[in-house]
């Protein structure tokens, strides 16, 4: 059986992960078949929801991969998994995780590398590497102090400290609680919010944002300009501002449907 399904509901396509028996552990396979996708998605897909079969989202590193490596293969084992979540944060498509049970070590790391995540109740985060004599490889200590920052992680290292879900979301681990049992269609509804945006915009969001975040203030406001022009000047941005201006595009209420002052 292959370690990740694809399945598509409309622009939408949604990977799988099938190691249930394992608590969906990532193993080599794993990991490149994620690659493979976002190397090579259909051109037609604007999403990705990242599920996982089973109770658990992913344990993390599966152990019985971890034989004994000399340091190089050591580290070119850590590089393979930075290449592969690279694909994932780093490319055309939004990806939405949803997140249920074990959300640990390599499988947080895996979760840090979407843009947007989905928890359930029964989620629960956990590094526990330091226990293990190990250290994260897979890209985590870039990225998981970029949302909870690098004193809490460092909790979660030395202390083994294990985050609820309610925690988890406080922390920043995830954007989204659903109901038990709701993540997935959380995550599906959201994702097919996401791919109605133009492709131009989704593109900033994801590629020009993070670099504008992290530059010099003078820098991230050329590039923000930059950006914004050539958003701007698409053909879909102007058809969806003259749709809005002719009063045939809704404008933004409050979540609960009161509207506010606003009329952007």
């Amino acid at each position: 059986m292959s370690p990740l399904s694809i399945d598509r509901l409309g622009p939408v396509a949604v990977l799988t992960l099938r190691r249930p028996a394992k608590r969906n552990a990532l193993d080599d396979a794993t990991v490149l078949a994620v690659e493979e996708f976002f190397r090579r998605p259909d051109a037609d897909v604007r999403a990705v929801v990242l599920d996982a079969e089973g109770d658990h989202f992913s344990a993390g590193l599966d152990l019985g991969e971890l034989t004994e490596r000399s340091a190089e293969q050591a580290l070119e084992h850590s590089l393979m998994w930075h290449r592969a979540f690279d694909t994932v944060e780093g490319g055309r498509l939004p990806v939405v995780a949803a997140l249920k049970g074990a959300v640990i070590g390599g499988g947080l790391e895996l979760a840090a590398a979407a843009h947007l995540r989905v928890a359930e109740p029964s989620a629960f985060y956990a590094l526990p590497e330091g226990q293990r004599g190990l250290f994260v490889g897979g890209g985590g200590s870039v990225r998981i102090p970029r949302l909870i920052g690098a004193h809490r992680m460092a909790d979660m290292m030395l202390t083994g400290r294990v985050l609820d879900a309610a925690e988890g979301q406080a922390a920043g681990l995830s954007h989204y609680l659903a109901e038990e049992g709701g993540a997935r269609e959380k995550a599906l509804e959201l994702a097919a919010r996401i791919a109605q945006n133009a492709p131009l915009t989704n593109f900033a969001v994801l590629r020009a944002l993070p670099r504008i975040a992290e530059a010099a203030p003078a820098g991230g406001l050329l590039l923000e300009s930059l950006m914004s022009a050539v958003a701007a000047g698409s053909h879909e941005a102007q058809e969806r501002m003259r749709a809005f201006l002719d009063g045939r595009a809704a404008k933004v209420a409050a979540a609960n449907g009161s509207h506010g002052k606003d009329a952007r």
